[in-house]
């Protein structure tokens, strides 16, 4: 710990405590170390499940966050939500409806998944199989 004073003559009782107090506080790293990890932490790299997905399940769960709220749930930027908003607009699985300031957000259920693997399936197919045992907000 460094402390510059430039006049020890002039250090008050307030000075003295601030400087003791400060010289028990200890710096803790942002970053975990790799040993430090607790075991049912998951390991990074990627998810099976894509941004798109994530969008529709938080909205399934609650159809009037904000873009800011969305962005922090699913840790990717604002930029890349409204990104996201428009594809799903695009192609009509989702339906924006603007309340005063803010907007609500109603999602397509029948709306099919665009993938020729999953083709035959829904989006509140999808969405009722993600959220099965997690209630609703």
């Amino acid at each position: 710990m460094v402390v510059f004073l430039y006049r020890v003559s002039r250090l008050k009782l307030h000075d003295i405590i601030v400087v003791y107090f400060l010289s028990y506080i200890t710096v803790k790293p942002l970053v975990k170390k790799k040993s430090e990890k607790s075991r049912s932490e998951p390991e990074p790299g990627f998810t099976y499940l894509t941004n798109h997905t994530h969008v529709l399940v938080a909205l399934h769960s609650a159809p009037d966050l904000r873009v800011r709220d969305l962005a922090a749930v699913i840790g990717i930027t604002e930029r890349a939500v409204q990104r996201i908003l428009a594809d799903l607009e695009a192609v009509g699985v989702l339906e924006k409806e603007r309340l005063g300031r803010r907007n609500r957000y109603r999602i397509s259920r029948k709306s099919r998944l665009r993938h020729p693997l999953e083709e035959h399936c829904s989006v509140g197919g999808l969405l009722d199989w993600v959220s099965s045992g997690k209630p609703k907000a």
